[in-house]
């Protein structure tokens, strides 16, 4: 895997060799044009993609926001839930310490 690696790389340098030589090898108008044209090309492509993914992006932080808010509000209902059932302990133990003073004066 090693001599695999290796071998990848030297193929991606000889390719960037490979296209250096290309930009370098320019000479005349028309391959200037050319190179020119394909470049606007690859600058529109990355345009195009750069706002698909601002748009994921912002729906992306729209969703994270609506979820955080969600999460706020089930904690919230939660916090409520906790109060009222402690609450409801406390009635619950004033109900049986009543019920106990009530039959030891009997």
């Amino acid at each position: 895997s090693a001599q695999i690696a290796d071998l990848q790389q030297k193929l991606l340098d000889a390719d960037n060799d490979r296209a250096k030589q290309r930009w370098d090898s320019i000479a005349t108008i028309l391959e200037a044009k050319c190179a020119l044209k394909y470049l606007l090309g690859e600058l529109v492509t990355s345009k195009v993609q750069e706002s698909k993914l601002q748009s994921n992006l912002e729906q992306s932080q729209a969703s994270c926001s609506d979820v955080q808010k969600m999460l706020m509000e089930e904690r919230n209902h939660i916090a409520e839930l906790e109060a009222e059932f402690q609450n409801q302990i406390l009635v619950q133990e004033q109900q049986h310490q009543e019920k106990v003073n009530h039959s030891s004066w009997k």
